[in-house]
């Protein structure tokens, strides 16, 4: 048996639609590996209720690591602690698959390595970003297919404030609303500013973190369902925050601040968060394991 340890992420950090993510400290937890038959245990943020264990994210991604393998793959009895909302914008998805591709690959001695994890989770994700911060932490820019990804440190006075309402907004729902095409002056701003955002880091200009966060490419057309967002967005900043951006697919508001900054940030988006709540989070390392 092992217990593995997934970080949540937010992703898209305006700009970098499908291509930025960035680690936090607030940690999924898993208990599980090989048995006779699948099994699901669920505590924690949503309500999970499963007739067919097998069909959870967790049991999908074991499968998926297996298939990668060459393997067909044994059953899988899990537990699970989820202290991370659901369909909220901050990669709840991400890091159920990370933990059950981790744990075929623990499972297996090793063979697939957190690189190998991380394909399976992007593939089996659809999209590079979420997975690869829950799989090698910190700052991370992803691309595929091919899938890949790169995680860049991320500068250690600068904590992530992310207000999370109580309504979710399903992933697949933001999606849909999003045009399938994009004229050649939106894509080249977006390309800009999500250029500009590791390179802003890595210089240490954190004046240019606000523009490398601005976007043409969601979050205008995602503003619908996501009321009071482009307010909540504005009061960050007006507050001190140093980029603002829909978490994910939404509904979660998320800011950069200085560590100085952070509490009136968090103040600034308590509105927007009503009955939810407000996280002051750090940035995280990757999935860590242990046998027990």
């Amino acid at each position: 048996m092992w217990r593995v340890r997934v970080p949540a992420s937010v992703a898209n950090l305006g700009s970098g639609y499908d291509a930025l993510g960035l680690a936090l400290s607030l940690f999924l937890e898993v208990e599980g590996g090989a048995a006779e038959a699948d099994a699901f245990w669920y505590e924690g943020e949503g309500e999970v209720a499963l007739e067919r264990p097998e069909d959870s994210l967790l049991h999908r991604a074991w499968r998926r690591a297996w298939e990668a393998l060459g393997e067909d793959a044994p059953p899988l009895r899990v537990a699970v602690h989820n202290p991370i909302p659901l369909a909220r914008g901050l990669g709840s998805s991400a890091a159920a698959i990370v933990a059950g591709a981790a744990l075929a690959d623990l499972e297996s001695g090793g063979r697939l390595g957190r690189d190998g994890v991380f394909r399976v989770a992007a593939a089996l994700e659809g999209h590079p970003d979420n997975a690869g911060a829950s799989a090698y932490g910190g700052f991370v820019v992803g691309v595929g297919p091919p899938w890949q990804a790169l995680s860049l440190p991320f500068p250690k006075d600068l904590l992530a404030v992310v207000a999370v309402p109580p309504f979710e907004v399903p992933t697949e729902r933001a999606r849909a609303v999003l045009s399938p095409t994009v004229s050649r002056e939106d894509a080249v701003f977006n390309l800009s500013r999500a250029a500009l955002w590791p390179a802003a880091l890595l210089a240490g200009r954190y004046d240019l973190l606000r523009e490398a966060a601005r976007d043409r490419l969601h979050q205008p057309a995602r503003a619908p369902l996501l009321p009071g967002a482009e307010q909540a967005i504005e009061a960050a900043y007006e507050r001190g925050a140093l980029a603002a951006f829909v978490g994910g697919a939404g509904p979660a508001v998320a800011a950069i601040a200085l560590r100085t900054q952070a509490a009136e940030v968090a103040q600034a988006l308590e509105g927007y968060a009503g009955n939810g709540d407000v996280m002051v989070l750090e940035t995280s390392g990757g999935y860590a394991w242990k046998e027990i």
